[in-house]
This record gives C-alpha cells, structure tokens and sequence, in this order.
C-alpha cells in the first residue's frame, strides 16, 4: 500500500530536530510532504517564500520528499495533497497534550486522516525554532541546532554574526 504522509510545521527555521524527523518519516512512507504553514499569526521571521527555500534546500537529497506552503487548514490541505498520515514531532511529554488535541480536531474535521507520533531524536530534544530564533537574536551560537544555509539566512536577516 501507497502511503503519502504530510509533516506540518511553520519551520521559522527550520532546524536539525526537523531534519531528522522527515529523514525518519521518509523511511516509513512512500511519500512524505512537509508542509510549510504560512502562520501570519507566529510572526515569522521568515517568509512563506523563505520558509519554503530553506526547506528544499535542505531536504531536497531526501528521496520522495516534496516541500508545499500552505494556509488554512491543515485537514483540507491534506485531502487536497491526497494524504492521510500526519507525522508529528514529539520533543517532550510535555508536547503530547498539544499534539493530542491537534490530532483529534484533524480526525474530527477529516476522519480519514491518522496522525504518527514520532519521538525526537536524543540529540534534537532541546531544540524548537523559537529558541533558535531567540539565542540568535541575543547573539548566542546556534551552528550545530541549524543547517549553514539556515544560519547564512539568519546572518542576513537578522544581522547574526556568530
């Protein structure tokens, strides 16, 4: 069987945490899409656009990945993409109660629709983009949390030197 997974996220930026879960996740199904959420509400630091560059260029060696923007909801982009598997990152315990109450609306609104659960690679567990956006604003060194062509992004839109 033929399964196409969409791996969601705002990725502002994305970071090695991400990384490792699509590398995963491509093992585990024939397809996967990650799909950039544009978010206007978060505030990105980067645009859709950017987003989106990033993360093609950064996953573009992974076979059977696609990278989309998208807006609205993530139920019916799925359905639009054919897709019935959400894969979802987990960092902490603390991040399952969230991710619970994300899955079940995205059953309630699209049943055919499963989310995966997968856990965070050891290394990755501290890492979220919003720290990463932070520590490199104050001017901490983020080099071995990002790929170099999210921390040439960083340099030029934030004016981050480290």
């Amino acid at each position: 069987m033929s399964i196409r997974a969409i791996y969601p996220g705002t990725f502002d930026p994305i970071t090695c945490g991400h990384s490792d879960i699509v590398s995963r996740a491509a093992k585990l199904f024939e397809e996967v899409i990650v799909a950039v959420a544009a978010n206007s509400g978060k505030n990105p630091v980067f645009s859709l656009e950017e987003r989106v560059e990033l993360a093609e260029q950064i996953l573009g060696h992974i076979p059977h990945v696609k990278v989309c923007g998208f807006s609205g909801l993530l139920a019916s982009f799925a359905t639009q993409m054919d897709a019935h598997v959400i894969v979802r990152g987990l960092r902490a315990v603390s991040d399952f109660e969230y991710e619970f109450q994300l899955s079940g609306m995205n059953k309630a609104l699209q049943p055919d629709l499963e989310t995966i659960f997968l856990p965070t690679s050891t290394q990755y567990t501290y890492i979220s983009s919003s720290l990463v956006r932070e520590v490199a604003k104050l001017g901490g060194n983020v080099e071995k949390l990002v790929h170099p062509h999210v921390m040439d992004a960083l340099r030029k839109k934030m004016g981050y030197t480290k």
